[in-house]
């Protein structure tokens, strides 16, 4: 599903470069439910935003369900990430303005779906999700754990090929982290969904059937479960 190879990204702060990633190779499987974990500045985030077609590499390919994304032009990149990725964000980034059924539905008027499949999609992922009842709801008068399901809920709507979660239980409580660790966990399942996690949440790294720990840039051990 992804693969990376020798992969190297550098940022510069000034006269300072930091480099993120020093070359890294990883191959993702379809299906698998991946943390990549490490410590702040290991470059996980920085990977993950590679893989999602944010961020342009230095060196190296990434290849995700075969095609090539690293020598995509702009628009492309776009298109791709629109069409084949989900996001799912520590902060939520929920458009506040809309209800729970306008951020989910979003993503799926942007691929230019008739109303009625996107209503039917819609209410299905919703209630999936458990947030039946509550579409009609702002982000402001759901909880934190409620607007992290819509979250999910507008990452999986448009059936992609991958979900790329950044740190995804940061700003929420161990109980209500779990929960969202075991809806993604049941969506993974139901779905054949592959998520790929950054994070340095324990409990995130217990969920996932892989783990990979990168440090200064590189990867340190490969675990499978």
């Amino acid at each position: 599903m992804i693969n990376i190879t020798g992969v190297k990204k550098t940022y510069k702060a000034g006269d300072t470069e930091v480099k993120a990633l020093r070359g890294v190779d990883l191959v993702i499987d379809k299906g698998e439910f991946i943390s990549i974990a490490g410590p702040s500045g290991s470059g996980k985030t920085t990977l993950l935003n590679l893989i999602g077609c944010i961020d342009a590499v230095d060196e190296g390919e990434i290849l995700i369900d075969g095609e090539e994304v690293t020598s995509l032009k702009k628009e492309d990149k776009t298109t791709f990430r629109r069409n084949k990725l989900g996001f799912i964000f520590q902060s939520y980034n929920l458009i506040p303005v809309l209800t729970a059924f306008e951020n989910v539905a979003f993503s799926l008027q942007l691929l230019g779906l008739k109303d009625k499949e996107i209503k039917d999609r819609t209410m299905e992922i919703l209630r999936e999700v458990g947030l039946e009842g509550m579409e009609h709801r702002r982000p402001a008068k759901l909880s934190g754990g409620q607007q992290q399901r819509v979250a999910v809920a507008r990452a999986l709507v448009k059936n992609p090929l991958i979900v790329l979660a950044d740190e995804p239980t940061a700003n929420l409580d161990s109980h209500t982290g779990e929960e969202i660790l075991k809806l993604m966990k049941e969506m993974n399942e139901k779905h054949g969904t592959t998520f790929v996690f950054s994070t340095h949440d324990k409990m995130v790294m217990d969920y996932a059937n892989r783990l990979v720990y990168i440090h200064d840039g590189e990867f340190t051990s490969d675990e499978r479960r």
